[in-house]
Formats: structure tokens, sequence, C-alpha cells
């Protein structure tokens, strides 16, 4: 290279440096997980553009960079459904009030969230300006925004149910639902969310069980081989369960303060639901029997988690199998003949890698600095990122980056689909591992009590004794803000001495603070 040439690549090279530094801070501005974690968390949603504030309380707007991550989640997890013989329905939004009183835990359950609808019109008001309620068009009966749809569902699976023949009957259904909490926070605590529901109707007590066991393991296998998060699966406490459940069992994910999310659930709801709405079916031996039920969910949730257990300082950690964008590639260009020469270079590149299914962005616009691209993919946690500059081209070289660990280096352009292919599954594998070898480091075994009230403020998943009584969970929760996650299925279950109540205890359960 002539020296007046390297000499103007070189002030480029700085330039570039400058303006990243500058635009990175603009752009960023990110709270630290060690000063603030909370506010870290929320920073990331709205600077990342995944979601913001909406007019209705509780509420939010989820973004279109948002919505793809989502998006990815519901079609992976729709075909893993499939897989098991469930097939998609739609059930209305609005429940009448009285099915909601039918079962009597359900209500006692959902009874504080509920959104209420009382009216069906609105007319003028006097001044001509507003509107207002018409009170001559209150409802007959209230209808309730759905909190979630088994009574709805099982009042309509009477018609679909009279014999054995008509079972097992497995319908999903992807939807929002209304439950008006009081505090809220982007994704991990919404009154409306996104998310899907299982319901599923059995002839045997054994074959519901089965399902619901099944389908969480669906959901285990998700988090851990899609969104890189490890999760305990276990079962949880009678407090803990869902509203009219005879069992609940969850996966748990830890997040990076130690605080634990539930992240997906499936209920045995044994025949409490074919009881409150009358519906039997014929058995083999032409006898009436109720019918067995579970219901399974996941909800946009899952979007905390993954932002949480993967993300750091810099922005967003995106594992590559759910990231809307896996590459992302910029050129280097002074003028329009290098930018041309630079693009027939990497279109054949580009090609083949759209052709393994991998989703490229090639980001040549004249309108940002590369400094400001480089902050914005890295804050938005694209997993590769890949630069080639005049320099690069002459040398036939590229610069790949991976969001992961930041590391950067400069690497023959031969084989660099070969190389992006495998970088991609390297930081797969990378976020999983890191992400369990931290929750591992942070699971402790504890048979003290003071110890344990001391140790909990950090965070961590606490292994104990638990002697199966509510007075002692509720003891415990009121004294640390901690509640029993669940009795993990992965840990040997041993007899002991329950720290609290010094009773005689069966086993250990996980408990943890938790979102």
């Amino acid at each position: 290279m002539p020296n007046t040439n390297y000499f103007l690549y070189f002030c480029m090279q700085i330039y570039t440096i400058f303006t990243y530094k500058a635009m990175a801070k603009e752009l960023k501005e990110l709270t630290k997980r060690a000063d603030n974690y909370s506010q870290w968390y929320n920073d990331l949603v709205v600077k990342t553009d995944l979601a913001e504030q909406s007019p209705v309380r509780g509420c939010m707007v989820i973004k279109p960079y948002g919505y793809a991550i989502w998006e990815k989640m519901q079609q992976q997890l729709d075909k893993e459904f499939k897989k098991t013989g469930a097939q998609n329905a739609y059930f209305p939004l609005l429940i009448p009030k009285s099915f909601l009183s039918r079962e009597a835990e359900h209500v006692k359950g959902f009874a504080k969230e509920c959104a209420v609808v009382t009216h069906y019109r609105l007319k003028s008001g006097e001044d001509g300006n507003n509107v207002v309620v018409d009170p001559a068009a209150k409802l007959d009966e209230e209808l309730i925004i759905r909190p979630t749809s088994e009574t709805i569902i099982w009042n309509t699976y009477k018609g679909w149910i009279h014999s054995w023949r008509d079972l097992p009957i497995m319908c999903n259904q992807w939807c929002n639902v209304m439950r008006w909490e009081m505090r809220t926070r982007p994704f991990l605590r919404t009154s409306e969310f996104l998310w899907q529901e299982g319901h599923t109707a059995h002839a045997t007590c054994e074959e519901a069980e089965q399902e619901a066991k099944k389908m969480l393991k669906v959901y285990a296998d998700f988090a851990e081989k899609w969104m890189a998060v490890p999760v305990l699966q276990g079962v949880k406490s009678e407090t803990e369960r869902f509203a009219g459940a005879l069992d609940t069992y969850t996966i748990e994910a830890m997040m990076q303060d130690g605080k634990a999310l539930q992240s997906g659930t499936s209920h045995f709801l044994g025949q409490n639901f074919a009881k409150s709405f009358d519906v039997t079916f014929l058995n083999k031996e032409n006898k009436p029997e109720y019918v067995w039920a579970t219901s399974w969910g996941v909800s946009t949730r899952l979007m905390g988690a993954l932002i949480m257990v993967h993300s750091d300082d810099n922005g967003l950690v995106l594992p590559p199998k759910l990231a809307p964008i896996q590459v992302v590639i910029v050129p280097i260009y002074k003028g329009e003949e290098q930018l041309k020469a630079i693009s027939n270079k990497l279109q054949p590149i580009i090609d083949k890698l759209q052709d393994l299914g991998i989703s490229v962005k090639y980001d040549d616009s004249d309108n940002k600095r590369p400094g400001f691209k480089f902050a914005d993919y890295e804050l938005k946690g694209i997993p590769v990122r890949l630069v080639m500059g005049g320099r690069d081209l002459e040398n036939n070289t590229i610069e790949i980056m991976r969001r992961d660990t930041l590391e950067k280096e400069n690497i023959s352009f031969d084989g660099i689909v070969e190389r992006v292919q495998n970088l991609l599954e390297d930081i797969q594998n990378n976020l999983f591992e890191k992400a369990r070898t931290y929750r591992d480091a942070h699971i402790y075994e504890c048979d003290d009590y003071e110890e344990f009230k001391e140790r909990v403020k950090d965070g961590g998943f606490f292994l104990c004794h638990w002697d199966g009584t509510e007075e002692t969970e509720a003891r415990i929760k009121e004294d640390t803000q901690a509640t029993i996650r669940c009795v993990p299925f992965a840990y040997e279950q041993t007899e002991g001495v329950d720290m609290v109540s010094g009773k005689p205890a069966k086993h250990r359960v996980i408990i943890a603070r938790s979102y």
C-alpha cells in the first residue's frame, strides 16, 4: 500500500475508534448491574428497542425488535407442542363472571387480579366534547377479561366430549391475558401479557399426569437448548401451586442477581374443572366418568429471563438461536467505487449464510458512522459482527467479533462461512455453560435458619429441609421475602430436620427470592 493511502487508512481507523467511543457513550449510558440491577434491566429494555411503556398503566408496547425475539420463541415452541399432538385453537377473550365462580380455588386465586367489563356502550357527554359510559347499557352479567382460560375452555369441552373415543383433546392457544398487577416491570410482570396456554383432556389420571410432566420437559428443553438458560425442574408446594390444580410443575431459572424466575409451569388439574362444568364421558365399559385435565403455559416473561441471564453492562447478549439478526456485516469504505468492490466481495458470503438459514444484515448505509453502528449492534446483542475495510479487501482478510466475549480478530476471508457457522454454535454453547456455571456456584445446602436469613439477602438458591407445613412456609416468606420455589427433581431427597421448626422433614426444597 502506498504511504499516502496507508496514512489515510490509519486516520480513518483512529476516527472510527473515537466515533465508536462517543457513540457508545451516547447510545448506552446504561446503569451498571453492580450499581442497580433493576434499573440496568429497565434501561436495557428501553435502549435496545425491545419495548416501551404504553398509556395504559401496567401495559407495554412490544417494539419490532422485541417482538422478533418473541416470534422466534413462539415459532419453535409451536413446533414442539405440535410434536406432542397439540393443535392450536382460539377461545373468547371475555368470560362470564359466573364461570369463575364454579371452581372455588380458581376464583379465589384470581379474584383480586380480574378486570371486569360492566357496560357495552358509550355515549356523548352533556358538554358534547367527551364520551361517557351509557348507564342504560349495563350488562346483565359482568364479563371478565381472561386471566387464564380454564373456565371458558372447560365449558366448551362439555359439548365436545361424550365418549372415550373423543379423548384425548389437546388444544393450545396463543393469546393475551389480563391480570391486574399493582407493581409492574416490562416482560417480567405486566397487567396484559402474551402467552400460550395448553389445555388437555384425558380419560385417565395416569395419562393426564404423564402429559403434565411431558410438557414440563418440553419447556425445560426449550429453555436450555434455545434460550441457553439452565433451569431446575420440580413440583410446587401446595400454597404456590396454580389455583385449581392438584399439582403444579415448574422450571425455575436463576438471574444474575441470584433471584429466581418461574419460567414455565405445567399443571395437573385432576377432575376439578370437569366436575365444575359437568364434563363426563362414557368409558369403554359404557359407564360415565369425569374427564382428567392439564393446563400448561409460558409467557413473554421468557423475554425477561433471556435479558437477565445473559446480558452485560454493554447491552443485550442474545443466544444465536433466538437472535433476530445473527450476523451483521459492516463495510468501511472510502467512496462508491470501494464500497462496490467490498460489496461484490461480500455478497456471495451473504448468500451462502442465508442459504444455511443464518439471518444476515448487511449495513452499507451512509447515514451513520461505523462507530455508531458498532455501538448500536453491540447494544442490541447481535451475536457475530463482520467488518471489511479497504485494507481487508486488498489483504483478503475480514474482522470478526463475537458479542458474548467481545473478542475480535482479523482472519483470512477464505473459509469465513464455516467460521461463522462454528462461532454461532460456540456462542450458543458458551452462553449456556456460563449461565449454568454461575447458577451451580450459587446453589447452597443450608441447615441453619440464622445463616439462611443473612445469606439469602445476597441471592442464590438454598437447598433446605422443609417440614411440609404452610406455617413454616409462611414464616420464611415473612422473615426473608423468600419463597419455596419447588421440590427439585435433580437432587436426591434425604430426610432431615426443618431448619425453622425443628420438625422432621422428608426432603429438601429450593428456597429463593424471586421476581
